[in-house]
């Protein structure tokens, strides 16, 4: 793992010290994340960095997940859905399973935090143990990493009880916010740039990849990274390069893979697999976890990414094709105008039509792209980098957990 000190050259020596000095007044507080997956999805990428990095700097950080079943996150996979504004039907027996597996997790998993960080709906019930003995004294915050602007007004409000139970909630983007009785704060997700999957690469091991997914180097190539899930639309990727391709030559890489939370994924591989029809220059990559370097060789080797999502909590392979100073065309949905400022750090669009037009623009004019490109790095490097990120959490902690520094702890 990388130290703090390693992303000084990047964001330099006096944001480091600073992250380092307010992390040194949450000295003898442990904070304790609690998510529903150790791996797969941006939560666990995240968290997979941050923690360490906290602990580095002084915070007591932990990290535990909450167990469930098939049926459970069957159910939670629906929640999510809903909460995006699909239409999904979840019956009350779901509901009921939601708060069985709640309970059974509320005597399985050790609360020890004073800060309790809880990421996403799925272990949103864990608030409960607010009402015992022991537990008045603990700080919850409840962290939503997904899209709300259109929530399913009854799956909202069956989580809404949780959540106005806690002392604080955070979004990624005011546009996700509601109408709530506790605070809420803005903390918008980052990218690593040292991690494998963001940091610079030799030449060989992009080849290396390449050649590996047979890949060719010389032609146009269009990449979307994302899991297989309908919100992402990758059936929506192949007809965009469908319609690219009657203009200019192009190859497509669709690269992803599961987390063990949604089972919906390995339904829509094969749906993308039948869509493909056996093309060979559409390239269907199931990777594993833990093939980072893979992604960002693929990244890095594109002349164009995607991210098409139909709705989108934050969509951070934005801010990591934005790193590697490639020019992305992504849609105008969730926290991804957030990262994109349209035909300066990158184009957004609304349809189908709309983004293969921008996809021809880009590969017939390489300066335009190139520029493109460049804005977008330097938009991801004063807004959406992990140190950012860092000092954001860190000052949250210090606000929950230290009630007299209200007035003197902005976020």
């Amino acid at each position: 793992m990388r130290s703090i000190k390693d992303y000084a050259d990047i964001v330099g020596n006096e944001t480091i010290e600073e992250i380092e000095k307010l992390g040194s007044y949450l000295n003898g507080k442990i904070v304790q994340n609690i998510n529903s997956t150790p791996v797969g999805g941006g939560v666990a990428e995240i968290l997979s960095r941050m923690v360490p990095l906290l602990k580095e700097v002084g915070v007591d950080a932990r990290w535990d997940f909450i167990k469930g079943g098939e049926r459970f996150f069957e159910i939670t996979k629906k929640i999510h859905n809903s909460l995006h504004g699909v239409e999904e039907n979840i019956s009350e027996n779901d509901f009921k399973h939601f708060l069985e597996v709640t309970e059974e997790n509320l005597k399985d998993i050790n609360l020890i935090g004073d800060i309790i960080f809880i990421h996403d709906p799925q272990p949103i019930g864990l608030i409960k143990a607010k009402d015992k003995n022991g537990f008045k004294e603990k700080k919850f915050i409840w962290r939503c990493h997904i899209d709300l602007s259109s929530a399913n007004v009854k799956t909202f409000n069956f989580l809404k009880k949780f959540i106005e139970k806690y002392d604080y909630s955070v979004f990624s983007s005011p546009l996700f916010s509601k109408k709530l009785k506790i605070p809420q704060i803005l903390i918008s997700p980052s990218i690593d740039p040292l991690s494998d999957k963001n940091k610079d690469l030799p030449d060989e091991t992009i080849n290396e990849v390449l050649s590996r997914f047979k890949i060719d180097p010389e032609r146009n190539i269009i990449t979307q990274v994302s899991r297989f899930d309908r919100l992402k639309d990758p059936l929506g990727v192949i007809d965009v390069y469908r319609l690219v391709k009657k203009h200019v030559d192009c190859q497509l890489v669709l690269a992803g893979g599961a987390a063990s939370d949604d089972p919906e994924a390995t339904e829509v591989y094969n749906e993308v697999i039948e869509k493909a029809g056996g093309d060979k220059d559409i390239f269907i990559l199931n990777l594993p976890p833990i093939s980072n370097i893979e992604i960002n060789a693929l990244q890095r080797a594109s002349t164009v990414i995607l991210q098409k999502s139909i709705k989108e909590g934050f969509g951070l392979t934005v801010s990591e094709g934005l790193w590697k100073s490639k020019p992305v065309i992504a849609s105008a949905v969730g926290g991804i105008p957030l990262q994109i400022t349209h035909k300066y750090s990158g184009l957004l669009s609304r349809t189908t039509e709309g983004t293969a037009l921008y996809v021809k623009q880009v590969l017939q004019n390489p300066e335009y792209a190139k520029q493109l490109g460049e804005n977008g790095h330097n938009h991801v490097k004063h807004n959406f980098l992990i140190t950012r990120h860092l000092r954001d959490y860190i000052l949250l902690f210090l606000k929950t957990g230290y009630p007299q520094m209200q007035d003197t702890v902005y976020l």
